[in-house]
């Protein structure tokens, strides 16, 4: 019996992108889990460049910009100057999206603590070697 475990890794990942949305609107946090991945991604860098951005959040150049200005809108990254090249612009956290990244950040752990119950280190090591693996196989 053949196994397609291209649609198990994709319906994992579906469920748990919609389980996080739901629980973020249960929270009446207005961002998506899209708009999360990329706040979390400049809590962990000072600033960056949206094509940096779109390759660390594997996200294509339009979709980010179309995310970053959703952003912009909401107040929660700014859009400065590249401090070297001036015709660059560099995306950053503003104020209010460091205070987004402590309110959610608990609620992310816990999310994730509940969808990777049962598992032991070993399991979650094994998982992501087996998802390093299968991800470069396509590089």
């Amino acid at each position: 019996m053949e196994t397609n475990y291209g649609f198990i890794i994709e319906k994992t990942s579906r469920k748990i992108k919609q389980t996080l949305q739901k629980r973020l609107n249960n929270l009446n946090i207005d961002i998506t889990v899209d708009q999360w991945v990329i706040i979390l991604e400049l809590s962990r860098h000072k600033d960056l460049a949206q094509n940096e951005i779109a390759k660390k959040t594997n996200k294509d150049a339009p979709t980010v910009n179309r995310i970053i200005e959703i952003l912009l809108k909401k107040e929660l990254v700014s859009k400065n100057n590249n401090s070297i090249d001036k015709r660059k612009s560099v995306i950053c956290l503003s104020n209010k999206g460091k205070k987004m990244i402590e309110k959610i950040n608990p609620e992310i752990i816990k999310f994730r603590n509940d969808g990777w119950k049962n598992l032991s280190d070993q399991d979650l090591n094994d998982l992501k070697r087996i998802m390093q693996t299968i991800y470069q196989n396509f590089n």
